[in-house]
């Protein structure tokens, strides 16, 4: 099972963040050291990471990461968070921190 995490809790620096976005969104601009996270990856990325090590995942307004966080939960990833209010609630209160690639 998930569970939720506040902006205001969330420290990405201490964190593995997956961000589901689509590939231009996360171009244009992300949270510090997020990995994108799709479809044509996501064996990949789950098989390069730590399952006991907390997993936030990412999207636009924190709707569809709960059901990407619920997915790695049920694949084994035992501390695994949505963000709530997603990436823009993010970027509205850290608008100095977004990495663009």
């Amino acid at each position: 099972m998930f569970k939720h995490l506040s902006i205001a809790d969330f420290d990405h620096q201490s964190q593995t963040v997956l961000d589901i976005r689509d590939p231009q969104s996360f171009a244009a601009g992300h949270i510090p050291g997020a990995q994108p996270l799709d479809n044509s990856n996501v064996q990949t990325v789950m098989a390069s990471l730590d399952k006991a090590q907390p997993v936030v995942v990412v999207c636009y307004h924190g709707n569809s990461s709960q059901s990407a966080a619920g997915f790695l939960a049920e694949q084994g990833f035992s501390d695994v968070y949505s963000l709530d209010g997603g990436f823009e609630g993010w970027r509205l209160a850290h608008p100095d921190q977004v990495v663009a690639d």
